[in-house]
């Protein structure tokens, strides 16, 4: 071989290196961009999972403090119905008792 088959075949395997450097500098750039997206869509999930079960959680609490309104309200309800019912039946004897106050 010659002095200038020797440079030819350097040149060639340099041109050669450069384009696997190109090559491989393309594919690490793309596979960080797709890390990158997955990352991002894996956040995004994340996110989304902890929203949707946080809103369930404030939901099951609603429900649970709902429920115990209704208890509450119609434990009330019964109260002031019993209350009400004997205010009627002393109601009679109030006024009587009154009344016999004056008459005295």
């Amino acid at each position: 071989m010659g002095n200038a088959d020797v440079l030819r075949t350097i040149r060639e395997a340099e041109e050669a290196a450069a384009a696997a450097i190109a090559k491989a500098e393309s594919e690490a750039t793309g596979i960080v961009q797709k890390a990158r997206l997955e990352a991002a869509e894996s956040l995004q999930t994340g996110r989304t999972d902890s929203e949707a079960e946080a809103q369930k959680i404030v939901a099951d609490a609603r429900a649970a403090a709902e429920k115990e309104a209704a208890t509450v309200s119609a434990d009330g309800d019964a109260t002031i119905d019993s209350i009400h019912n004997s205010g009627k039946k002393n109601r009679d004897k109030a006024v009587n008792t009154i009344l016999d106050a004056f008459r005295a």
